[in-house]
């Protein structure tokens, strides 16, 4: 069950993943780290100066002591001259040990200074190669959704393929409702409430009566590019009146 959970879980982190987000934050984290190392090599610079002035106030201190034993030296006083040397030896001592300290803060201070340097380095190369890695990926980005536009697998697309194909569906039934409902009026076996419906020996008279029309219309055509207007109408007139009635002129309730 716990890897089921982590894999689910693995799966959710990466389709939410954005790699532009993660360059950032990993851009962001290095900026932090850099901040500190700089905070850092002026920490050590601050020590640093604060024994150097410190070694200043003893060497001063030292020189004062020197220049009071030589004095009273000069005087005769040669037991206030030997604490006078007394007194700057053991400030030597400290001179020594402040000189050893600020020597090693020194040392420090120039590695933590490449340090910063290197990582300073090593943040602008990582931030030139996020945007570009950025622009790459904006880029496949892009592509990737129009291919999926063209090739219409996209969800958007495919929801509005998916309507399209439904109101296609909805028409065409909606097409052979219609043409079903028409034909069953035409057959009689639905009856028109509105009273407008023809029934079917109307219906037949109206079609013969149409194919003769089409006949006369046809002869009249053949009597104007044989002769004129006047002389094909005649011929019209005259064939008309005296042309038998065929049998599929003649009604078909007859036989009944």
């Amino acid at each position: 069950m716990g890897m089921i959970f982590r894999a689910k879980a693995n799966k959710a982190l990466d389709r939410a993943e954005d790699p532009r987000e993660t360059l950032d934050y990993s851009y962001q984290k290095q900026l932090e780290l850099l901040q500190k190392v700089r905070r850092g090599v002026a920490d050590v610079a601050t020590s640093r100066k604060r024994l150097e002035l410190q070694l200043n106030q003893l060497q001063g201190q030292s020189s004062k002591l020197e220049d009071q034993g030589r004095k009273a030296l000069a005087l005769g006083r040669e037991d206030l001259a030997r604490e006078a040397l007394s007194r700057r030896a053991a400030l030597q001592q400290q001179v020594s040990d402040l000189e050893t300290q600020h020597q090693t803060l020194q040392g420090e201070e120039e590695k933590l200074t490449l340090a910063a340097q290197r990582l300073q380095a090593k943040v602008d190369a990582f931030r030139t190669k996020k945007e570009t890695i950025k622009a790459t990926y904006t880029a496949a980005q892009a592509q990737t959704r129009i291919g999926e536009a063209f090739s219409g697998i996209s969800e958007e697309m495919g929801d509005v393929g998916m309507a399209i194909q439904r109101a296609e569906d909805k028409t065409q039934q909606m097409q052979a409702r219609a043409g079903a409902i028409d034909e069953l009026l035409a057959s009689g076996a639905l009856d028109d409430p509105t009273g407008t419906a023809k029934d079917d020996i109307t219906a037949e008279l109206d079609r013969l009566s149409g194919g003769s029309d089409v006949e006369l219309e046809l002869q009249r055509m053949k009597a104007e590019l044989a002769g004129g207007t006047s002389a094909g109408q005649q011929a019209i007139e005259g064939g008309a009146a005296g042309r038998p009635q065929t049998t599929q002129d003649q009604p078909r309730f007859d036989k009944q």
